[in-house]
């Protein structure tokens, strides 16, 4: 038992001021949570709780390198093609059964997700999960749930599977300094050693959306349930609708003279999506200042009475055949698409004006829907929002390049460039090789991992640029920069003296169980707050020292406060639920009443497979 008469020191409340801030920033979202991060590691330096030599350490750490190594891994066997392949395979074997298609699709996205970035498995599976849509007719809202619950439950599968699991053995370690005389050392957990409670996890998340989730979720009759690929969909999701059309400008035009973006506000004025003026090159979404002059052609998209009076209206010449525009709206080369703004992103509170969509990206901003509701009128003076779907026209070269930036998730499925399928057998060669290292338990994990990033930069299955920006900056610095406070709160003794106390105050009767099961609970709440890296960092210190206090096995709380961090199906403060809830519609009601049940159910299997495991 630990020693009870603990007395709070100022260096114990500076670090509960600390955690208690964190707590409140992140939970009213006024400053980016990275940000929040890094004031806290600033503040822990200058008030002498980490050592200054000791206070960046966190992003050389072991926990940190694997993300980035596990991020890049993923973007590899992405530019392989892989999940195209995949998208097929899963429709042949489906058979045209739906519920043998959302067991086989979340089975598999699950599988995917134990070596893989839970957000980032979740945005490769959403064009899959389009097309798997659009060629069955199943709604995308009876799709995204089950999906995104199996990869949140398929993390659990390795140490690797999602960051709280990679942060846990550097903070077993770390643990160790701070153990009372007589305690056992604390080893780190092998790779596979959570692969039986992610076994179960997994299984029991198919099961439930087979018996009980699938028939609360929505039928939507298969009528809204295609993101991007025909007209159909987004005349009756948006109203856009009609075919392409040639306006050339003439001399009395009262458009002479005008910008785009003028043109564009007029009343009654058709989508203009392509310019074209004197002997320069067309081009597809033209920045809003593009001048137009007489001679100039504008490519207009509406039905064919709006385009006709708009052209009587405006004094242009309309050519329905495409003589100026043709290669730039081939299907093959452009078209429609639809994509989700994540909470990463670094468009939140700007609107498209301020971003130039189309002058920065070539992305002409057709339409927003949020909160299911569409809005097509003065969508560019928008102030855009985490979890708004945007409907584009662009490129389809210039979209792959603006998805790559992390700061949109496209949900189309559409030709992208830069597909390296020639490259999948030795992709999955390396990949295999990197987890039999990873295995071998002779090398850190961060190191086999980083093995195989090595091999595929080598390969050429993808280049040094396209690794750097698969790494996500932003949960890179946020982890980083709060790994410091879970030592702050084991050093300072502030974990111990909250375990000590919350010990006394129970029945000395009190079984192990109930309170690896309140240690979860309590980890869920944190994680709907600070996020699963914040609840991670914050409660396995608390944890540990509450297992040394009550007799239990500290490894084991550990391993329950890892796992709750994710145990979370309801809000969007799980970056995998966010992205889902645009493309899918899902209401706050819905999330609740279906993910509630789900994160009990995770509760309570996780205590008892740990128990059964230690």
């Amino acid at each position: 038992m630990m020693d009870t008469a603990l007395t709070l020191t100022t260096d114990m409340k500076l670090v509960l001021g600390l955690v208690g801030f964190t707590m409140v920033m992140f939970l009213f979202e006024r400053i980016r949570a990275d940000v929040v991060a890094l004031v806290v590691l600033v503040l822990l330096g200058l008030s002498g709780l980490v050592e200054p030599d000791e206070l960046f350490n966190g992003f050389s750490g072991n926990a940190v390198i694997a993300i980035i190594a596990t991020m890049i891994l993923g973007a590899g066997l992405d530019r392989t093609g892989a999940l195209n392949r995949l998208a097929g395979w899963l429709l042949r074997r489906a058979k045209g059964t739906e519920s043998r298609l959302l067991l086989l699709t979340s089975a598999v996205a699950g599988l995917n997700s134990s070596f893989m970035q839970n957000p980032s498995v979740m945005a490769l599976y959403m064009p899959v999960a389009a097309r798997l849509s659009s060629r069955t007719g199943l709604s995308l809202p009876r799709l995204l749930l089950p999906l995104a619950a199996a990869i949140v439950m398929g993390g659990a599968l390795t140490m690797v599977g999602n960051s709280p699991l990679i942060l846990l053995n550097d903070l077993l370690l770390a643990a160790n300094s701070n153990l009372p005389s007589g305690a056992a050392t604390l080893e780190p957990l092998k790779m596979f050693a959570p692969l039986p409670i992610g076994l179960t996890l997994l299984a029991a998340s198919l099961l439930y959306f087979h018996f009980f989730g699938d028939k609360q979720l929505r039928d939507e009759g298969g009528e809204s349930v295609t993101p991007g690929r025909t007209q159909s969909y987004f005349a009756k999701t948006y109203g856009i609708d009609g075919d392409v059309y040639e306006l050339t400008v003439t001399a009395d035009s009262p458009l002479v003279g005008m910008s785009l973006g003028e043109a564009e506000a007029l009343r009654g004025a058709p989508l203009l999506l392509a310019l074209k003026t004197g002997t320069e090159e067309a081009k597809l979404s033209p920045s809003a200042d593009a001048r137009i002059w007489v001679g100039t052609v504008i490519g207009a998209m509406g039905p064919r009475q709006q385009v006709v009076d708009f052209a009587q209206n405006q004094l242009l010449r309309l050519a329905t055949r495409l003589r100026n525009f043709a290669d730039l709206f081939n299907p093959s080369r452009a078209g429609i698409s639809e994509a989700v703004v994540p909470s990463t992103s670094k468009f939140i509170g700007k609107t498209a004006s301020d971003l130039q969509l189309r002058k920065q990206f070539g992305l002409s901003l057709l339409a927003v829907n949020r909160d299911k509701t569409v809005r097509r009128e003065n969508v560019r003076d928008m102030a855009l929002r985490a979890g708004d779907m945007l409907v584009l026209h662009s490129i389809w070269t210039d979209l792959a390049e603006a998805a790559e930036t992390k700061d949109l998730v496209v949900v189309t499925d559409f030709p992208k460039g830069e597909q390296r399928p020639h490259k999948l057998r030795i992709a999955l060669a390396i990949f295999a090789v990197t987890m039999l290292l990873a295995l071998s338990s002779r090398l850190p994990v961060s190191i086999a991992l980083m093995t195989g990033v090595a091999g595929m930069l080598v390969a050429g299955v993808i280049n040094i640029d396209e690794a750097y920006d698969a790494i996500n900056w932003k949960t890179v610095f946020l982890m980083a920069s709060l790994i410091p406070l879970g030592w702050a709160m084991d050093s300072s003794g502030a974990a111990a003296w909250i375990a000590a106390h919350t010990v006394e105050q129970l029945p000395g009767d009190t079984p192990t169980w109930l309170l690896e099961l309140s240690i979860g609970l309590m980890t869920t709440m944190f994680s709907l707050v600070i996020s699963h890296v914040g609840a991670t960092i914050v409660v396995v210190p608390l944890a540990i020292n509450l297992a040394l206090a009550a007799g239990g096995n500290p490894t084991a709380f550990a391993l329950i406060v890892a796992l709750s961090a994710s145990n979370n199906f309801m809000t969007a403060s799980n970056p995998v639920i966010s992205m889902i809830t645009g493309p899918a519609g899902y209401t706050t009601r819905e999330l609740w009443r279906i993910g509630a049940p789900l994160s009990l159910l995770y509760t309570v299997l996780i205590v008892a497979m740990v128990n059964l495991l230690f």
